[in-house]
């Protein structure tokens, strides 16, 4: 199926809210028009807006990617977000929104997304989540933090993907146990074919990176830039943890 060529209304709001120069701005217009962005009409992951449709985002905006106090005040809201939220309770999401750098392609976001999750694991003291793997190429594999598994969706201004894209850099850090326990409830199925019907009513296609896990490593995922089959994230656990 040919993309879709028409911009969107989401498109001009993007386009909007890139315009305002929200890097410069408080924190409040940031948390704004993320939220404005999550529940417009056309956003197609309905995890998201579920999330806050619920009060379920804790937004922190930081300065640099790759600062070392910034990441260490990440992991600190890191820590707090998993001991606090319940994952069988109704879905949450820690989202990380961060002023700098400016982000030109998906190559340069997808090395600074790594550079985060590389940082936040060297400063990690705590074992690898129970259940998942540290390998970023296994099947199982997931981020882990604090003890805590997580699935990482990166958002950036140049993402290719129309859902992918927002005015900052942006790492939502989700509860892996939340989706296990949809799947297991049965409701996962439903709600990932949902999503991918309204991605592609506004992108035109289907997001060719989208797999459920445990079919390839969602490291793949993360960044939403379309990788092949011999790609590798430069990442280096410390440990080994199998599944």
């Amino acid at each position: 199926m040919t993309a879709r060529l028409l911009v969107t209304p989401l498109q001009t709001y993007l386009h909007s809210a890139a315009d305002r120069d929200l890097a410069d701005g408080p924190d409040q217009g940031v948390s704004r028009v993320l939220a404005d962005m999550v529940t417009h009409p056309q956003y197609p992951c309905l995890g998201a807006r579920s999330v806050f449709r619920r009060d379920g985002a804790h937004i922190v905006v930081l300065q640099e990617m790759d600062e070392p106090g910034e990441l260490s005040i990440l992991s600190d809201q890191l820590q707090d977000f998993a001991a606090r939220t319940d994952p069988s309770g109704p879905f949450a999401s820690l989202i990380a929104v961060f002023r700098s750098p400016t982000i030109g392609t998906e190559k340069q976001f997808e090395a600074m997304l790594w550079t985060v999750l590389q940082g936040l694991h060297d400063e990690d003291e705590h074992p690898w989540a129970p259940g998942v793997s540290d390998n970023p190429d296994d099947p199982h594999f997931a981020f882990s933090h604090a003890g805590t598994a997580f699935f990482i969706v990166g958002l950036h201004p140049g993402a290719s993907r129309i859902a992918r894209r927002a005015p900052l850099p942006t790492m939502v850090f989700n509860l892996h146990q939340q989706f296990e326990l949809l799947r297991a409830q049965g409701g996962f199925d439903r709600m990932r074919d949902a999503i991918r019907t309204r991605d592609q009513r506004l992108q035109g296609d289907v997001n060719p990176m989208a797999e459920d896990h445990g079919n390839t490593s969602e490291a793949r995922q993360y960044s939403g830039r379309q990788v092949d089959e011999v790609w590798h994230p430069d990442f280096q656990p410390s440990g080994t943890n199998e599944h």
